[in-house]
């Protein structure tokens, strides 16, 4: 009597359940793969042009050792009108109904009465699949009827292989042979208990992330060389992911409906190693609304048993971080920008943080809470965080929010002490804020830009191509500069602290614009009847530019020196502030002096070119015109300082 008829025979079928639970699990995967090579099959026969693509391939590959036939099923089917005409059909009817009766076997033979509507539902679709054997072809609807995943449209032999694997899942787990540290296993050798322990350590080090969320049961077993590793992460059945070792090498295949977050995972473990080979994305009838997922598989060799455990327990650890990262992703995007999202939830991960514990917090509303009571100046209805605070400021602050967030409530404080600590956060970064000054030092940034190119320009002409583009580059500039001062006047209709923002703004934006205008009347000078200036005249008219491009210089350092003076109390700054505003005096002073210098320069060498002296004479002007600007650009950004420093009289 055969070992599996002995235990049978003592009423004691639950012995044998591991071993037809690891089967029915194999059988799974097989009927899987033969349901999507037969939507393959299908959409090859209706569009043979279109072939690329290697996800299928590759699954006919897997199968080949068992099942050769499967290579000339995908590559020889063809439609006779609505018939479905498959070589080898009736070895997949075969494999269908042997793969079907083993993945039932522990359910419907051995399972609780429950499990009865799924008996029932086996038997009809083992006799269905009997009758098809003796069609020639699938018909358009018996191909549905055999693949959908859409509960709407009836019963189908996919879902009842979807309706069996959850019920495996919960078996699997109810009566495994063993518990090593939390992960349920059966038939494994004494030498893969290591690995386990490695792989559920990593998983227990950061398990805590996920708080009160379902999710990251592991089930563990071995066919023959590979170690079989799955783990809970998800309730759709698009969400999978399963790891196997075989010797030193890890490998795992993973698949999810969100592009973002497939490369979040997959950017997490290449960090760890692993090398991924993305397969084209998927699409299967009644899953992710129709719409493709992506499916990828990841592998690293270790050098030695140490390493292996090493890389097992470092993947293990970044599982948690999969679960609900879309959810965290929209939320943060309330705040910031998506990229911007994508790094902050990356930056949690490394740290070991996680993002639940902010969901839990209460996520946006935790944030808007905050926004609307620390400064109802600062904040308005509609405002957005990196508005108000600049990019950089508002991620800090939601990075340092995950943090809190995830200390906190790890230890088992109220959600109140979080929604306080994320008042207090804000208050502290508010009383530092400096996005005016990122505005201001921007703006600068153009004018500097303007200055340097006009003094190239200066120095040496180029031809006529290259005098266009240093026009249409400076008119960008300016126009880039213009739309800061937009953006500063419209902060000031809702918020009065950006007044004074404003107003040094614009008188800075008129330096921009005269240095935009230089440019150009630069560029007349090289256009015919124009032969360009002598040079001296040049010579004249870069000494005054370079004088003022070393004002507009000082007016940046000016700029990061009120940056710092306005967090400071000992006044440390203001004798260097103050002396950078000297030096913009002395330039618009020297620059007086150098305009006359340059016309006299002009009389003396162009006396007979009255339209190269004219247009040279207002260059020189719009020059002198524009550090007087800068001076009282200067002398409003003193005022700026001195009312936030309180130093004002």
């Amino acid at each position: 009597m055969l070992k599996e008829q002995a235990v049978a025979s003592l009423g004691q079928s639950s012995l044998l359940m591991p071993a037809w639970i690891k089967a029915a699990l194999a059988a799974n995967d097989r009927l899987k793969l033969y349901l999507t090579l037969l939507q393959s099959a299908a959409q090859r026969a209706s569009a043979p042009e279109h072939t690329e693509g290697g996800w299928e391939a590759e699954l006919a590959r897997s199968l080949l050792r068992d099942a050769p036939w499967v290579q000339d099923m995908l590559q020889g089917a063809y439609f006779d009108d609505e018939l479905l005409v498959l070589p080898h059909l009736d070895d997949l009817l075969r494999a269908l109904s042997a793969d079907l009766s083993t993945m039932a076997r522990p359910v419907c033979d051995a399972g609780p009465d429950s499990a009865r509507p799924l008996a029932q539902r086996r038997d009809a679709w083992l006799q269905r699949l009997h009758a098809l054997a003796d069609d020639e072809g699938l018909p358009r609807s018996v191909l549905a009827e055999l693949t959908h995943g859409d509960h709407q449209r009836g019963d189908s032999l996919h879902l009842l292989v979807m309706d069996l694997h959850k019920q495996l899942n919960t078996l699997s787990g109810t009566l495994a042979t063993e518990d090593v540290d939390g992960a349920h296993t059966w038939q494994l050798p004494e030498s893969d208990l290591p690995l386990i322990r490695a792989f559920m350590r990593g998983l227990h080090r950061t398990a805590e992330l996920k708080f009160s969320h379902p999710g990251l049961d592991t089930a563990a077993t071995r066919d023959g060389e590979r170690l079989l590793i799955q783990n809970d992460i998800g309730t759709n059945d698009v969400h999978v992911l399963v790891i196997e070792v075989r010797g030193l090498e890890v490998s795992l295949t993973y698949s999810d409906l969100h592009p973002g977050r497939f490369g979040f995972f997959r950017q997490m473990l290449e960090e760890q190693g692993f090398a991924w080979q993305v397969f084209d994305p998927r699409v299967s009838d009644g899953l992710n609304s129709g719409k493709p997922y992506l499916v990828g598989q990841a592998r690293l060799v270790a050098a030695d048993t140490a390493a292996l455990q090493t890389a097992l327990e470092q993947l293990a650890s970044r599982i948690v971080f999969v679960i609900d990262w879309n959810r965290a992703r929209k939320r943060l995007q309330h705040f910031v920008g998506k990229p911007q999202a994508h790094t902050l939830l990356a930056q949690a991960a490394r740290n070991d943080w996680g993002h639940m514990a902010w969901l839990i917090a209460g996520a946006e509303r935790l944030v808007y809470n905050a926004m609307q009571s620390v400064d109802s100046e600062a904040f308005r209805v509609g405002d957005r965080l990196d508005d108000v605070l600049g990019e950089q400021a508002a991620s800090q602050y939601l990075l340092e929010l995950l943090r809190l967030s995830s200390l906190l409530l790890r230890q088992q404080q109220p959600l109140s002490l979080v929604a306080d600590e994320a008042r207090l956060l804000l208050g502290r970064m508010l009383r530092q804020r400096s996005f005016e000054f990122d505005l201001l030092a921007e703006h600068a940034a153009y004018t500097h830009a303007l200055a340097e190119g006009l003094c190239q320009a200066l120095e040496s002409p180029g031809d006529a191509e290259q005098t266009q583009a240093q026009v249409l580059r400076a008119k960008n500039w300016e126009r880039q500069a213009d739309h800061l001062l937009m953006d500063a006047r419209q902060r000031a209709e809702r918020r009065e602290r950006w007044r004074p923002v404003v107003d040094c703004l614009g008188k800075a934006d008129d330096v921009a614009d005269a240095l935009e205008e230089a440019t150009f009347m630069h560029s007349l000078t090289l256009t015919p009847p124009c032969p360009g200036l002598p040079p001296t005249v040049r010579a004249a008219l870069c000494q005054l530019a370079a004088t003022t491009l070393c004002a507009i210089q000082d007016l940046v350092k000016a700029i990061e020196i009120a940056r710092q003076a306005v967090h400071q109390t000992d006044g440390s700054d203001s004798d260097l502030f103050l002396q950078t505003l000297w030096r913009m005096l002395r330039a618009e002073r020297q620059c007086d002096d150098l305009l006359r210098q340059a016309r006299t320069t002009m009389v003396r060498h162009l006396h007979d070119a009255p339209v190269a002296f004219t247009l040279a004479s207002d260059l020189a002007a719009t020059l002198e015109n524009a550090t007087d600007h800068l001076l009282r650009a200067g002398y409003a950004l003193r005022e700026m300082v001195l009312n936030k420093t309180g130093a004002a009289a």
